[in-house]
C-alpha cells in the first residue's frame, strides 16, 4: 500500500510539472502564430534575409530580439544599432 500512495504522488507530481511546470513548452510551444497558425518570418534587419525561427544568431537590443543570418551581420548591428533599426521599424524584430 505504501508503494502505491509514493506512485500516485509521483503521478500527480509528474502531472503537474508537465502541465504547468517545466513541461508544458512541449504541447503548447513557445512560438509565436499569426492568425493563420504559422510562424511569421524574421527578417534579419541588416540584409534583409529571412531567418529562421530557432536559425542564425539573436540580439536582445532595448527589450527586443533582432535575429540575424549570419555572425557577420550581427556584428554589423553591433556597430550601430539605430542605423538598422530605424530604417526597418522594427520588422526584424522577434518576441
Amino acid at each position: 500500500m505504501d508503494g502505491l500512495i509514493s506512485f500516485l504522488l509521483f503521478a500527480v507530481f509528474f502531472y503537474f510539472m508537465m502541465r504547468f511546470g517545466c513541461g508544458a513548452h512541449m504541447a503548447h510551444g513557445h512560438h509565436t502564430h499569426s492568425k493563420s497558425g504559422k510562424t511569421e518570418p524574421i527578417i534579419d534587419p541588416v540584409c534583409s534575409k529571412v531567418v529562421e525561427q530557432e536559425q542564425g544568431y539573436g540580439k536582445l537590443h532595448q527589450g527586443v530580439l533582432y535575429r540575424f543570418c549570419s555572425k557577420t551581420c550581427l556584428d554589423e548591428f553591433d556597430l550601430d544599432p539605430e542605423k538598422y533599426i530605424t530604417n526597418t521599424n522594427n520588422e526584424g524584430a522577434s518576441s
